[in-house]
């Protein structure tokens, strides 16, 4: 069983989107496997530059859509991207500073993030995305 199972629930009707939301969950489910195996701190950079990298991509897919199509909520959720990168990015300057050593404080903080940004603010603009045609 993974960490963080995907489920269709999470689903926001948008293919590419939901392929990129499986991939930020594969990320997490790598970190935690490795934990497992008692090599958290061995693939924690790793892990911490591909989701650096691959945020900045997935936001971009998602902010591009929603300027194309005028969502009406597109400021503040593009404000919840940028603290999510924000807050990343720090966590790799402290892990490079030797500040973090223990990789479940960021696993669990990826996962509440994860789920909830999902189930909450990108639900929100499935629908709305979906009604102009965007599949």
């Amino acid at each position: 069983m993974a960490f963080f199972d995907w489920k269709d629930d999470y689903s926001v009707g948008i293919a590419k989107i939901d392929e990129q939301h499986k991939k930020l969950v594969e990320f997490l489910n790598d970190l935690y496997d490795a934990m497992k195996a008692g090599k958290g701190k061995d693939v924690l950079d790793t892990v911490l530059v591909g989701l650096v990298e691959y945020t900045k991509t997935h936001f971009a897919t998602e902010e591009s859509l929603m300027k194309l199509h005028k969502y009406p909520d597109y400021e503040v959720h593009k404000e919840k991207h940028d603290k999510l990168t924000a807050y990343v990015i720090d966590l790799k300057k402290k892990f490079d500073a030797g500040q973090i050593s223990n990789p479940i404080q960021i696993t669990n903080f990826l996962k509440d993030w994860l789920g909830k940004h999902i189930m909450g603010t990108d639900k929100m603009y499935g629908p709305f995305l979906n009604g102009k045609g965007v599949r």
